[in-house]
């Protein structure tokens, strides 16, 4: 992948910008209000807490995700494949991200082509809601499952983020038809997610009845993407607005309670600024069925495939000591463990 695209160029500044700079959202996950109850008598063995899960039929040894995060550079093709290496190894889900560079630079394939390395890992492929407005539709999004022989498709939408872009996609207006189609065309399921901002109640209504598999909050409290557009912003007034949405967006636990609340059975992806197990637990608990986590996935891929795999080691470690402390065996009873707001 010699050439460089606007679109590659804006990936790469993406990854150094996350690494590099602080791009923490002014608001908190929401999670640091809750507690569990600690059983001090748990009846349970440590060593038979039971963290499998089963998502889009497929059984993962926990209910995690590395959230969707790059692609369409050469150095994103390294941590994509360094990520799914670990996945697999690891037996837990795998989003890319958006694969419209892909789409529309055919060079660009490669950087999200991970099977070979995750030939059983639960793989979602990825393209922005907003690009069925300009020109994209069935076949596109076929074409980004079919890229990395994905088992689900992330729509993910980023109103906020667009538009504090200078080349922001901003027409929003009769998107939710568009992604009903996808959902009733495509052959795998949809998944629609925000991308650090939040999903409301008003929304998970409106996307229940456009027929979603599952929807990831994908909430605030983790990196903010208005933060990192400030510091890609070209002008001196560009910089400040987008500067002046640090604290905006629902924050993650308050997203989870709200779409929970419109359905029992929606499948529910948490994320946004979950940093460790206990973290997980308490979305799991709050009403999830699988946390994603985007921030220490990448700082462990940009070091090697043995870093992903410890920090996937050690949440899972976390997640099964607070199951162990709170007496739940499994994770369906996790998620009827009650939580102590603070």
């Amino acid at each position: 992948m010699k050439k460089v695209t606007p679109i590659s160029q804006r990936k790469s500044d993406h990854i150094r910008i996350n690494l590099e700079e602080d791009v923490q959202s002014g608001l908190t996950t929401g999670l640091e209000h809750y507690r569990f109850i600690h059983q001090a008598l748990p009846e349970l063995n440590l060593g038979d807490v039971d963290l499998t899960v089963t998502f889009f039929n497929k059984k993962l040894s926990a209910p995690m995700l590395i959230s969707s995060m790059t692609g369409g550079s050469d150095q994103a093709a390294v941590i994509n494949l360094r990520l799914a290496e670990a996945a697999e190894q690891e037996n837990i889900a795998l989003g890319l991200g958006s694969q419209r560079a892909a789409i529309e630079h055919s060079e660009l394939v490669p950087s999200y082509q991970v099977r070979r390395v995750a030939p059983n890992a639960l793989l979602f492929a990825n393209l922005g809601a907003i690009q069925l407005n300009y020109g994209y539709g069935v076949d596109e999004c076929q074409r980004a499952v079919e890229m990395i022989e994905a088992d689900g498709l992330i729509l993910h939408l980023n109103p906020l983020q667009e538009a504090l872009q200078p080349e922001g996609n901003t027409r929003f207006k009769d998107l939710s038809k568009k992604i009903k189609l996808i959902c009733r065309s495509l052959s795998v399921p949809v998944i629609v997610k925000e991308v650090g901002w939040g999903i409301s109640e008003r929304v998970a209504k409106l996307l229940l009845d456009l027929g979603v598999s599952a929807i990831d909050v994908a909430g605030a409290g983790g990196t903010s993407w208005s933060q990192v557009e400030m510091h890609r912003a070209q002008t001196e007034q560009q910089a400040q607005i987008s500067a002046d949405f640090l604290d905006w967006g629902i924050p993650t636990a308050e997203s989870i309670i709200q779409v929970r609340a419109i359905s029992s059975s929606i499948p529910i992806i948490a994320s946004g600024g979950i940093r460790n197990g206990i973290e997980i637990a308490k979305c799991i608990a709050l009403g999830a069925n699988l946390a994603g986590m985007a921030s220490p996935f990448l700082k462990a891929a940009v070091k090697s495939v043995e870093d992903v795999v410890q920090t996937i080691q050690t949440i899972k470690q976390e997640i099964q000591i607070t199951m162990f402390a709170c007496a739940a065996p499994d994770i369906p009873t996790l998620q009827k463990v009650p939580l102590i707001r603070r």
